[in-house]
């Protein structure tokens, strides 16, 4: 292989492009950290809004801390006017995610800090609160309103993951519900420097405004190798159908030379530890709708193709993030078409953290904004550049 072809097909794995205090993911171990913290203990005791906290701030929250950032999202959450006049104007069937990115750029019309966003970290800090907080409210507004239905206005008396049900369904969610999705939120928050993370810092960068960055974050995650992987996971069971029908599918897709949805990832080389924790919440809320099929195919996709790799290609494959979150969404009610925005309400806290460490981790603005190099491989006219040609001439 040439060095072309290494440059242009590298994707920048394994490349590193910058240093970060905000998480890590230990690929080989099986390991997602945050801020020093193991996602297994925060998802089992810490709360989203001390996970926000602790993204923004590099430590977890007193309880004086948490109780002011908690208030300060629940009076950042309504949209402006403005805001839901232009959800209504959009076509209903414009996709979740285009309107997401157009509302989160939108959004910083409203925002008096931009205007001091070159020299004030403070600005930035209110900035990215803002975006936590009315993401998750522009996810539930928009969804509502292109079904015909009026949007519901946040409760201050719910934590962020059960205002965003109640938000969605226009009912307060039970105790079960509404842990499984500060849950959810708190696994999907962070993940490293991904695709949309670091569409969010390259942006960040040039310095431009939390606003423009977090909705080029927005853009990456709607593309179906990042975001929107779990929807096609979810697509796969429903064509699938039936548990009994799961050993001929994998059977034909391994044929075929085809993936299967949820397994494989580009760092992880044991099962995604977010997986252990998604399953059994999967299983259980499978089972509290009626609904016990999803996960039960789930669970033997996983054990079919695990075995069939192993057999027939003589290595290993892993779960990711995607194949378990795909059922659990779906037991809780979310539509399949706002799963990739479901997960945008979490990670905008992992990605506002990333522009905030760009912009002002440093005791002066970082000097560099990222321009990476690329090989020129076009055509010249012989041996020197084209002699350029008037267009009656050519």
């Amino acid at each position: 292989m040439n060095t072309t072809q290494e440059l242009m097909n590298t994707g920048l794995r394994g490349v590193k492009v910058a240093s970060t205090k905000i998480s890590d993911v230990r690929g080989e171990e099986g390991k997602l950290i945050y801020r020093g913290y193991l996602i297994q203990d925060l998802a089992a005791e810490a709360s989203f809004e001390e996970v926000v906290y602790l993204l923004f701030h590099e430590t977890l929250p007193t309880l004086a801390q948490l109780t002011d950032f908690q208030r300060t999202l629940q009076q950042e959450r309504q949209l402006p006017d403005g805001i839901l006049a232009a959800l209504r104007a959009f076509p209903v069937s414009a996709p979740p995610m285009d309107v997401l990115q157009a509302s989160v750029s939108m959004l910083a019309a409203w925002d008096a800090d931009v205007a001091g966003r070159a020299s004030s970290s403070e600005n930035a800090f209110r900035m990215a609160t803002r975006l936590v907080a009315k993401t998750a409210t522009l996810v539930a507004a928009w969804h509502r309103i292109r079904h015909g239905k009026a949007p519901v206005s946040p409760a201050a008396d719910l934590d962020h993951g059960a205002n965003f049900l109640y938000m969605l369904f226009g009912q307060r969610p039970d105790a079960q519900s509404a842990r499984c999705m500060d849950a959810c939120l708190v696994l999907h928050a962070e993940h490293s420097f991904n695709a949309s993370t670091f569409a969010a810092r390259e942006v960040a960068s040039t310095r431009a405004h939390m606003y423009a960055a977090a909705s080029a974050a927005v853009g990456s995650l709607s593309g179906e190798l990042h975001g929107s992987a779990n929807v096609r996971v979810m697509e796969m069971l429903l064509r699938i159908g039936s548990p009994e029908k799961v050993p001929a599918y994998v059977d034909a897709q391994l044929a075929a030379g085809n993936k299967i949805m949820g397994l494989g990832h580009a760092v992880y080389k044991t099962d995604d530890p977010r997986s252990f924790i998604l399953g059994p919440m999967a299983r259980q809320m499978g089972q509290r709708a009626g609904q016990p099929q999803w996960y039960e195919m789930a669970r033997q996709l996983e054990t079919r193709a695990k075995e069939a790799f192993r057999r027939e290609k003589g290595r290993a494959i892993y779960v990711n993030v995607d194949f378990y979150s795909a059922p659990l969404y779906y037991a809780m009610g979310i539509p399949v078409d706002l799963f990739s925005s479901v997960f945008a309400v979490s990670r905008m806290a992992g990605w506002c953290a990333h522009v905030l460490e760009e912009q002002f981790a440093q005791a002066a603005p970082k000097p560099m904004l990222y321009r990476p190099a690329s090989e020129y491989i076009g055509e010249y006219c012989g041996p020197a550049e084209c002699s350029f040609v008037p267009k009656e001439k050519r």
